[in-house]
């Protein structure tokens, strides 16, 4: 990436930093949002169990869930004439800044998804839509996600740090997750990549350096090369501790009746366990499986500093190479409906398998081409082309570095007043 290279150098503020575990999306967006862990803004994960509701609940996007202040909060505080924004950053719905936009894909009742976004005020998302056109969802996650959705966040930007001038403007370039989970770090589509995300900086950097915009660089996490997946919530399944409902539409896990069962996320997974008695019997299971690097308990995720009601009784890591895959069903039990879909609400867990078309699906497009008018002629017409295949993937994230090369970057002039500390 020479232009952010050049653009470090220049500024004299590049350097490495180790995020807590989990290092996912939702989590670390929030420690970075807020300055705090997990213990105190409660944000353990992509997703986690709700008691309350006996359901999972995966990529939450409000605000209200972080139980402590945001930079944006600090920000109004000591600059009360001056504007926030927040562009696709997780937790932005609603979000605590003046403007915000984020990804809301329209559900129709026809079963239809459409590609859109929530704004804040509303007449923001008019204003985007009339000049960029309808944001590129299809390329923000799943098979088809590239640069497009990137470069369109990045116009969002600029138009709003050139209408707006908000003092403190977040923007989030999800680029890297895309091929550096399909083909690893270390592959030439992630070189390809890398110098895509680049282009779109430079044009960040250009309008900061014109208009004397101090502009910083951070990663969330780093992603490291992986060769194959654990499947926790089988070894649970397996053990005949996990509950599955078999509904006419496939296998569901039954949280509210399993004596365990785990949130798989990248390279960590929370596991919950009903009676406090199971806790040793599950910890002896998992502490047994090579693939497995540790295996936390409550005490040990307080030491760490993220312990949090919402937590697991246990949070298992992957050992480096690994990953944890989310299937809780076991061959002889059918797969629920959504498993070959794009569906990250309805999964108890992340899935990177969506970033791929099954491969064993012959002429691919002129399926997916046909669904798609069926769809459009108003008939239910489920996208089911996602693998179940998870040797697919091949980079992962969520552990602690093994070395600061493979960890997050964070680049900021030296007087800048924001900090990233471990």
């Amino acid at each position: 990436m020479p232009q952010l290279a050049a653009y470090a150098k220049e500024i004299g503020g590049a350097r490495a930093w180790t995020p807590q575990i989990p290092a996912v999306t939702a989590s670390v967006q929030a420690d970075l949002m807020t300055g705090a862990t997990a213990c105190e803004h409660g944000i353990v994960g992509n997703g986690w169990y709700c008691h309350e509701f006996s359901e999972v609940k995966m990529w939450p996007q409000s605000a209200n869930l972080i139980d402590c202040p945001t930079i944006f909060d600090h920000w109004r505080k000591e600059h009360p004439d001056s504007s926030s924004a927040q562009l696709f950053w997780w937790w932005n719905l609603p979000s605590r800044a003046d403007f915000s936009v984020t990804p809301r894909p329209t559900y129709y009742s026809d079963g239809r998804k459409g590609p859109d976004i929530h704004t804040n005020p509303p007449t923001l998302r008019t204003r985007l839509r009339d000049r960029l056109g309808d944001f590129p969802l299809f390329n923000f996650w799943g098979p088809a996600a590239n640069i497009k959705s990137t470069k369109w966040i990045v116009d969002a930007t600029l138009d709003v740090l050139r209408e707006e001038q908000p003092g403190l403007c977040l923007s989030y370039l999800p680029h890297l997750d895309y091929d550096l989970q399909r083909f690893g770090p270390n592959s030439q589509q992630a070189t390809i990549a890398a110098k895509q995300l680049d282009d779109e900086i430079a044009r960040l950097l250009k309008f900061a350096k014109q208009n004397n915009i101090l502009l910083s660089v951070v990663s969330e996490y780093g992603i490291e090369e992986v060769q194959s997946a654990f499947f926790p919530n089988r070894i649970l399944r397996e053990e005949n501790l996990l509950s599955i409902h078999p509904a006419q539409n496939g296998s569901l896990l039954d949280p509210g009746n399993s004596r365990a069962f785990a949130i798989c996320d990248h390279q960590c997974a929370h596991v919950y366990i009903q009676n406090e008695q199971d806790i040793g019997q599950v910890e002896r299971l998992f502490a047994a499986h090579p693939e497995i690097e540790e295996v936390l308990n409550r005490a040990q995720m307080t030491e760490l500093g993220i312990n949090h009601p919402r937590c697991g009784e246990l949070l298992l890591v992957a050992k480096k190479g690994h990953w944890f895959a989310y299937p809780f069903w076991l061959a002889n039990e059918p797969e629920p409906d959504f498993a070959r879909n794009v569906d990250i609400h309805q999964k108890t867990g992340y899935d990177p398998c969506e970033l791929f078309l099954d491969p064993e699906l012959k002429f691919p497009k002129l399926r997916i081409g046909l669904k798609l008018i069926a769809k459009k002629l108003g008939m239910r017409a489920p996208m089911n082309f996602i693998p179940l295949d998870a040797s697919l993937v091949k980079g992962s994230h969520g552990r602690r570095p093994s070395s600061p090369e493979e960890g997050p970057v964070f680049i900021a002039a030296a007087d800048c007043p924001l900090k990233v500390t471990e």
